[in-house]
């Protein structure tokens, strides 16, 4: 009212038009703050999972970008924090190279580390419907094929990393987004949340998962794929370490089944396989549960002899007549109480990653099949794709929003992401049939690759994250 006051004079006073003013101002009473001018930042992201948060330090370590304000919206209540003295958690990643090299980067590397970590030395993929496998290792296993890191793990070393070296960053909890509208060309990008907050800024990130709700307001095409079938997780206790820094991939009729080892005595299950299988294995008893994974990776499946013929010649025509020399995984002999849990399969791929004033991030832009274990990783090579663009966005004096940078961060996640994408796709097909043609096509395939180091080189290559 007194915004009112300061504008009326005596003139208008006259007229009645201020004193009408004056007396609805005072019937409505005090001005409501909610209807002020959204406050202002230069990025705000949402969703606080694994992506978006390591999204938000990386944006806050650059130095060019160092003194944006970024806003980091999180659903979910504050993270609780991981203790190292708990059993394992049946969520982990697969952590590639040049994730690691991101990790370092952005000063959390060393915490993760100190607390527990599995490094991968090799990694075995086999057949069961003949004898083709492959085996990825380094010369003289020189260097690591892949990290095993605990979900949560990686979440308090980014938390904490936030807490300590990123005051630019403000998180907010229980703070899911209602409404988000973007600028049709010039303009700003608004938020608005449940609690009726609002807020306005350059540029808004969608790091908000597969049913994206920026990427709806994008209004972007997306080709999406239910498999209809369903991911088991558990975490395994080991009846005898073995060689404990090898990672295990089965195909078997019902889908890859993989074991990938936490330390001597602990290994975690990712099975994936039709969805009444997957039910069934998550509520079995205990014994009968163990004896179904244990079949998975040792039993015998029947085999067509003319495959195993055309192996066996490939092998001899190749200098490899001794034929492969598989390992065999521990034996699992117990299940952690509670660490069995199911989700489902499916691919998803946005046309577009970016419109003016937004862009998109990890499964907001690409969903993927977990049996090669590039899902996040492919979100954490989105980070390092974009903070980059943005840092020669605003490097140039350009809007963090301007779509012609943005583009630039498309045409990279693309280029890197579409191979892989559909190589997995690919992968997923090839491995959801018995026909006897196809098994001939992909056995060859598989032990052509394992017996010709250079096609097995761009195969590594591609897994840790480089074109």
């Amino acid at each position: 009212m007194l915004s009112i006051l300061k504008h009326c004079n005596w003139k208008t006073s006259r007229n009645g038009k201020c004193v009408v003013a004056i007396l609805r101002a005072m019937s409505e009473g005090p001005v409501n703050d909610t209807q002020k001018k959204p406050e202002h930042y230069d990025i705000i992201i949402g969703g606080g999972g694994l992506v978006g948060t390591t999204l938000a330090v990386a944006i806050a370590k650059n130095k060019t970008l160092a003194d944006k304000r970024i806003l980091l919206l999180e659903g979910a209540p504050p993270f609780k924090g991981f203790d190292v003295t708990k059993p394992y958690s049946n969520r982990v990643s697969a952590i590639n190279k040049k994730t690691v090299e991101l990790f370092k980067s952005i000063g959390i590397w060393e915490r993760i580390t100190n607390a527990r970590v599995k490094h991968i030395k090799q990694m075995q993929v086999w057949e069961s419907n003949s004898d083709a496998l492959i085996q990825f290792q380094h010369d003289h296993f020189a260097e690591d094929v892949a990290c095993i890191v605990e979900n949560d793990l990686i979440l308090d070393a980014v938390y904490t990393e936030l807490k300590n070296s990123a005051p630019n960053v403000e998180v907010r909890n229980k703070s899911q987004i209602m409404e988000v509208r973007l600028p049709l060309g010039k303009g700003q990008s608004e938020i608005k949340l449940r609690s009726d907050e609002k807020f306005s800024c350059e540029l808004v990130i969608g790091a908000d998962g597969a049913n994206s709700l920026v990427r709806k307001e994008m209004n972007v095409d997306v080709f999406s794929i239910d498999y209809k079938r369903m991911g088991l997780v558990a975490t395994l206790e080991v009846s005898e370490a073995g060689d404990n820094s090898v990672a295990w991939q089965r195909f078997i009729p019902t889908g890859p089944v993989a074991l990938l080892p936490l330390s001597e005595k602990y290994t975690s299950l990712v099975w994936s396989t039709t969805i009444e299988h997957a039910k069934f294995l998550k509520d079995a008893p205990h014994d009968e549960f163990i004896t179904k994974i244990n079949e998975a990776f040792c039993k015998e499946y029947q085999k067509n002899d003319f495959i195993v013929k055309a192996i066996n010649g490939l092998n001899s025509l190749m200098g490899r007549s001794g034929g492969n020399m598989r390992q065999y995984p521990p034996r699992v002999h117990s299940v952690l109480e509670g660490s069995r849990a199911i989700f489902p399969l499916g691919f998803l791929h946005a046309s577009s990653y970016v419109c003016s004033g937004a862009a998109l991030v990890g499964d907001a832009a690409h969903r993927i099949h977990p049996l090669a274990g590039q899902g996040v990783n492919l979100g954490f090579s989105d980070i390092c794709l974009l903070v980059e663009t943005l840092a020669e966005a605003a490097y140039s004096g350009a809007k963090l929003g301007d779509k012609h940078y943005l583009l630039k961060y498309e045409q990279k996640g693309l280029a890197k992401n579409v191979p892989i994408l559909i190589g997995v796709h690919g992968l997923h097909t090839l491995y959801s049939t018995t026909l006897s043609p196809v098994v001939l096509l992909r056995s060859l395939g598989l032990q052509l690759t394992h017996n010709i180091p250079q096609i097995k080189n761009i195969f590594m290559k591609r897994a840790m994250g480089y074109n």
